[in-house]
């Protein structure tokens, strides 16, 4: 019996650090500004939804953590291929970014893309609406939502609600 617990128990080891070491790379949290390349970036994230390049060389990446993840990474990598750094940018510093007027290149470059199961048409105010899911400061799963007009593609307004698709209508807490 002994024998056996102890390979079990080995085995809660080995996979909880197999975990731990997965969730490192999710966020990038393994890579090192000024140090990691590009490709070191790509190899722990992954490949990006969405990729700018910029005029002077730099780019940024776009990792949405969804459909059910609260998280969107931006990493910035400069033009000698070298990460700068990595923002998370489902949060309030970043909503308020949004205004009215903006396009949608460029509510996409600040909050990258929304969840697609989360994208709706109005057709009677012509209005679409892009949302995506987050953590608010109480720890409860919320969705920001920005309104364009469809025509133009520019927003309209911008607001929050919660996510109700929890235990008995309510609202999930975040890590559930």
């Amino acid at each position: 019996m002994d024998g056996n617990f102890s390979a079990w128990v080995r085995g809660l080891v080995v996979g909880s650090a197999l975990l731990v070491s997965a969730c490192a790379g999710y966020s990038g949290s393994n890579l090192i500004p000024g140090v990691s390349t590009l490709p070191e970036v790509f190899a722990s994230m992954g490949e990006p939804a969405m990729v700018w390049k910029n005029p002077d060389g730099s780019e940024q990446l776009a990792y949405p953590r969804g459909p059910l993840g609260t998280q969107t990474f931006m990493a910035y990598v400069g033009p000698d291929g070298k990460l700068q750094r990595i923002d998370k940018v489902l949060n309030t510093e970043h909503f308020a970014r949004i205004q009215v007027g903006m396009n949608k290149g460029q509510v996409l470059r600040v909050l990258g893309p929304s969840g697609s199961s989360w994208t709706q048409f109005y057709s009677r105010s012509n209005l679409l609406a892009w949302s995506w899911l987050f953590c608010n400061s109480w720890n409860s799963q919320e969705f920001f939502d920005v309104m364009f007009d469809a025509t133009s593609g520019i927003v309209h307004s911008t607001g929050q609600h919660p996510n109700l698709s929890g235990r008995d209508g309510g609202q999930p807490l975040c890590g559930q």
